[in-house]
């Protein structure tokens, strides 16, 4: 694949032959993010399990949001309609909802929450939802009975985060133009979350990398082993 010229001469200013330092690492990446609109900061942790034998996923609130409007699409009955209207939801209902998903194609929505009482109706939209990456779950607390809480956290930032199978999770942390401090910050809250997800039980090294880039820059290697102190004094 042939890569513009702007491409190439970011590349360039990434040394592959070394890890840098956090802070350093986040302002050569804000350096090379070139392109023309607000690109969002990503970052790539590689771990050291194996994903078939232990699934890695979670969610992590970022102190400083990921820069955009996420929109909830909530899936609810009764009573959690009304909470989930007064704490933010752009979209609630039910089997009419999920209908239009299944007949219309409708994905205008960024996270699925639901209550469990719901999951029947739900679980039908699994090969629609499932390879988007937007099928609700227990075990990131989008299967939930506090559906006020968790739609208040989705808005303020909430990032879902899961280990591909060769053990990578891809996850944003911002977007360039949020201030060194606040890419770091948040950075180091996606570390402590990735860390709080070691399986019980796995013996060797869990965290074995770490790169991040803006959409369309570069990989930048990062020092991991600071990153991890960082992220155990939170």
């Amino acid at each position: 694949m042939r890569r513009s010229r702007r491409y190439q001469e970011t590349v360039a200013v990434v040394d592959k032959t070394r890890v840098y330092p956090v802070r350093e690492a986040i302002e050569l990446m804000k350096r090379t993010a070139t392109a023309k609109f607000d690109e969002t900061a990503e970052a790539a942790f590689n771990l050291g399990v194996n994903t078939s034998q232990y699934p890695i996923r979670g969610t992590v609130v970022l102190p400083h949001g990921i820069g955009r409007t996420v929109r909830v699409l909530v899936f609810a009955r009764g009573e959690k309609i009304r909470e989930a209207e007064e704490a933010g939801a752009d979209y609630v209902g039910g089997e009419e909802l999920a209908e239009r998903i299944q007949k219309e194609g409708w994905l205008e929505f960024d996270r699925v929450i639901a209550t469990p009482d719901m999951m029947p109706v739900v679980g039908k939209l699994g090969r629609i939802l499932g390879p988007r990456g937007l099928m609700p779950s227990p075990k990131t607390g989008t299967v939930t009975q506090d559906i006020a809480r968790v739609v208040r956290e989705t808005k303020q930032g909430m990032v879902e985060f899961r280990a591909d199978r060769y053990g990578i999770v891809h996850a944003p942390f911002g977007k360039v133009s949020f201030e060194t401090d606040k890419l770091l910050e948040n950075l180091v809250a996606l570390t402590r979350a990735v860390l709080d997800r070691r399986p019980e039980g796995f013996k060797g090294r869990y965290l074995q990398r770490v790169s991040i880039s803006s959409t369309m820059g570069p990989g930048i290697p990062v020092d991991e082993r600071e990153l991890i102190q960082l992220a155990q004094k939170l």
